[in-house]
């Protein structure tokens, strides 16, 4: 990412090259954390003194279909090392969906002092940078937070089957032939659960991919983020706006497009997303 692109965008500051992070691998003000998909790629190679967070095993309820609350954040961020005044740097295989995702979820619980590092794992390992198996133990912390506000940046199904009734904008990131109903999964995954194809009525379909840049898998620069969101799918800034996918990750990529990269005032995550919406009783859907 080049600095001049850096300006451009809304937030600049969120997002951080693999250049910075190497320079800051011993800031004692930094905590990097990589999160993945794949949950055994940490314990094969990371960076430098980074920790990791399982999408699955630290950041969901292990009963509820629901993310950790009060105490289970404040243990999480005290046992990797965490202060309220500590930066968490996140990365992560697959484009950074889980680092996005993990991001999303902090955000959640209200730490703002949160990056991700841009192209993620596959940018770091293309440029030939230092791994190590080597699991640093960083001193537990005391970390206190508030209860945890989904009303900023986390949609629920009525509030996303009242946006349908009043024809707000939502995003469908995912694949055509999901958006299609033709698969009612990505292709090579399993199916989680979806009992119908198709979409949420109204929602574009703008897959989180295109925000990427295939070459060097960081995010594009703002003039084409612009150019896809704002000018060829007319999307407002200034309205709200609800992004899921299956789950929820591929969609918090895209939430984080949308409101750091491009500043856009109310944007929220359906982490329910497909595996929910098709299987609700009577809620419309399209093909």
């Amino acid at each position: 990412m080049k600095a001049t692109e850096a300006r451009t965008y809304a937030h600049p500051d969120v997002l951080v090259a693999t250049s910075w992070v190497a320079t800051n691998l011993e800031n004692p003000k930094v905590r990097i954390i990589e999160s993945n998909e794949d949950t055994l790629l940490y314990s094969s190679g990371h960076i430098p003194g980074a920790v990791h967070v399982d999408w699955t095993n630290d950041l969901n309820d292990s009963v509820r279909r629901d993310y950790i609350r009060k105490a289970g954040f404040e243990s999480l961020m005290s046992r990797i090392g965490v202060t309220a005044d500590t930066t968490v740097v996140f990365y992560g295989d697959k484009n950074n969906w889980w680092a996005c995702y993990a991001f999303w979820v902090f955000q959640l619980f209200g730490h703002t002092r949160a990056k991700v590092m841009d192209g993620g794992r596959v940018k770091w390992e293309r440029e030939r940078r230092m791994l190590t198996r080597e699991v640093r133990q960083y001193p537990e912390t005391q970390y206190k937070v508030q209860e945890r506000d989904d009303s900023v940046n986390r949609a629920f199904r009525d509030e996303v089957l009242k946006h349908t009734e009043l024809k707000l904008p939502l995003v469908d990131v995912r694949s055509v032939d999901e958006y299609t109903g033709k698969r009612l999964h990505m292709p090579d995954y399993p199916n989680e659960g979806a009992l119908r194809g198709g979409h949420i009525p109204g929602a574009k379909h703008i897959p989180w991919s295109r925000a990427i840049n295939p070459e060097t898998g960081a995010f594009r620069s703002a003039d084409e983020l612009n150019q896809i969101y704002l000018e060829e799918n007319r999307l407002n800034p200034d309205e709200k706006i609800i992004a899921y996918c299956r789950i929820g990750e591929r969609s918090s990529h895209t939430w984080f497009v949308l409101k750091y990269l491009l500043g856009f005032k109310n944007v929220k995550n359906y982490d329910g997303s497909w595996t929910e919406w098709g299987n609700l009783v009577d809620v419309p859907i399209e093909k």
